[in-house]
């Protein structure tokens, strides 16, 4: 029998035979349940679609799903916000075409889940699970794609009960950083992931007048001074970028980031000759690289928060893909868009 059969769970000693053991009979029960979810939904839309005319909805809201079923025109589906429990949404673009005649009606069928099917990557246990279905007169899924430069703008909330990273002070005032001619103060991040992943930075000075120079390199550390320019991409953190949190965000996005193991960025406090070049008229922003070979000096500390994002769908075999989807800006410790 399965349960017997030790090379179906990897083989190794009891104690790791016991826990891979577990985890695909886990597996197994949670598609299990995903498949009898998704023939109910199946049999709930085709019992209400035949009855909800242009302009009407249907709501069904349980512990295990919320789902949302309404009838459109086709010309409706053009720029269409449509918007689940918990700003999960779907944005469909301006330029959005559905191949099927203009007269015709549809129902778009949204769904939210609270917990995103284990599938083969743990950190989709951390995401709610949202879908949109466009569904014909016949009753039938309609297969539909946007245009790569106008795509789907999609907003996927996380798991309330996600753990929150906290901001860590970095006590940059007490480095004296002569002793190794540091320019920049350096942070590390792995980012060995199965899947492409975005990393999202949260810099918070303990003098809101400070502003900042941001710049990373993967793989290695950047290098930055009058003869070496050594680095994948910088920013500038000026305080009239400052949220009303007081907090300078940056993201790199998941394209960027595979065949990469590691990220080092580093953090210099501007002198006050840059923050006037580069920071007081914001009206006509420095778009230069403010360069120089003088070890950092930080007038103040600041705290720093980093985390992760995704973005990914469940293919037919149940694997999660990332293909096609790009994290973006919005993207913040509670939502990814």
């Amino acid at each position: 029998s399965a349960w017997s059969n030790t090379n179906l769970f990897g083989g190794g000693d009891e104690a790791s035979t016991e826990k891979n053991r577990n985890i695909y009979y886990q597996k197994q029960l949670a598609n299990q349940i995903n498949n009898q979810v998704t023939k109910m939904i199946s049999l709930l839309t085709s019992s209400l679609h035949i009855h909800l005319n242009i302009g009407q909805h249907s709501l069904i809201n349980t512990s295990q799903s919320f789902m949302s079923l309404e009838t459109i025109s086709i010309q409706s589906l053009k720029d269409r916000l449509v918007k689940q429990v918990e700003n999960a949404q779907f944005n469909i673009p301006s330029d959005f075409i559905l191949n099927r005649t203009s007269n015709s009606s549809i129902s778009l069928r949204s769904r939210v889940d609270p917990l995103a099917s284990y599938g083969n990557f743990e950190n989709t246990n951390l995401s709610r699970s949202i879908s949109l279905s466009i569904i014909d007169q016949n009753g039938n899924e309609v297969s539909f794609q946007a245009n790569e430069n106008n795509p789907i703008q999609m907003i996927i909330p996380r798991d309330p009960n996600v753990l929150i990273p906290l901001m860590y002070l970095q006590n940059v005032t007490s480095i004296n950083s002569t002793i190794n001619n540091l320019l920049f103060n350096y942070h590390y991040i792995n980012i060995t992931s199965l899947l492409p992943i975005s990393v999202h930075f949260e810099i918070h000075s303990l003098n809101r007048s400070l502003a900042y120079l941001f710049i990373y390199k993967f793989d290695q550390a950047p290098q930055l001074n009058s003869s070496i320019n050594i680095i994948d991409g910088w920013t500038i953190f000026c305080p009239f970028n400052l949220a009303n949190d007081d907090i300078y965000r940056y993201f790199i996005d998941n394209q960027q980031t595979p065949t990469h193991q590691s990220l080092i960025f580093g953090i210099r406090e501007l002198n006050s000759t840059e923050i006037n070049n580069y920071c007081l008229n914001n009206s006509s922003i420095n778009t230069s690289l403010p360069i120089t070979d003088q070890p950092f000096d930080f007038t103040s500390n600041y705290e720093l928060r980093i985390y992760t994002s995704g973005c990914y769908y469940l293919d037919d075999n149940n694997q999660w893909k990332s293909d096609g989807l790009t994290v973006g800006p919005l993207t913040n410790l509670y939502e990814t868009e």
